[in-house]
């Protein structure tokens, strides 16, 4: 079994995807720009809150200025509401329950900026010991740059042969391959699984308990 399993956040862990969608639309309205539906932000989000910002501008309109312009209506309401509407998946509480009973270090790696990653570990998952949380920082690249998964393996004591990396995306698969760990992608999260296999990861999750099938074999 592996030693140490890197979570992604976003559409692997929770389904953050309808607060992400409405405070991203409150933001854009705000500042005088079209919203959209809920189900386009599968395609928007991954890549941290200013490439979001950007791809949910119109394309005319898609300028450093308004993307901060966005960000600064974005982050206070974000703060406020990033747990109205969001969960985990089904069978993820019980997952990371039984990895951490078999002695499994987890950790999470998100392109979420950092304040709202530590606060939506915290508030969904209270009893899980988490040896690392990171989010997107400032001056630090984001996924799909290996650097954050190296980070988590230092903080873990593990190599890169003792990790598994589990994401929803293109990107997480990506921040697999780079860091040299096997990836596991996840068909419940926002992205379809023909973009996973493009990647040929080491396995495709269905449900959360394929994953501890996974590791047992």
């Amino acid at each position: 079994m592996k030693k140490l399993i890197v979570f992604d956040l976003d559409g692997t862990l929770l389904n953050t995807i309808a607060d992400l969608a409405a405070s991203t639309n409150q933001a854009l309205q705000a500042c005088g720009f079209p919203t959209h539906p809920t189900e386009a932000y599968n395609y928007f989000v991954g890549n941290g809150i200013n490439k979001l910002f950007e791809r949910a501008l119109p394309e005319e309109a898609r300028t450093h200025e308004n993307v901060m312009r966005v960000r600064e209506r974005f982050i206070p309401y974000y703060n406020m509401h990033n747990a109205d509407l969001s969960a985990p998946y089904p069978g993820i509480v019980e997952l990371l329950t039984s990895l951490q009973a078999a002695g499994v270090k987890l950790a999470v790696a998100s392109n979420k900026y950092q304040v709202a990653t530590e606060k939506l570990i915290a508030h969904y998952f209270p009893a899980i010991r988490f040896v690392m949380v990171l989010g997107q920082r400032e001056g630090v690249p984001a996924k799909p740059d290996a650097g954050i998964v190296d980070d988590c393996m230092k903080a873990a004591g593990v190599s890169a042969a003792e990790t598994l990396y589990v994401g929803d995306s293109d990107v997480d698969m990506q921040t697999a391959l780079n860091a040299g760990v096997d990836a596991v992608g996840v068909t419940w999260g926002f992205r379809p699984v023909a973009e996973l296999q493009a990647y040929n990861p080491r396995f495709i999750a269905r449900r959360a308990g394929d994953i501890l099938d996974f590791l047992k074999e």
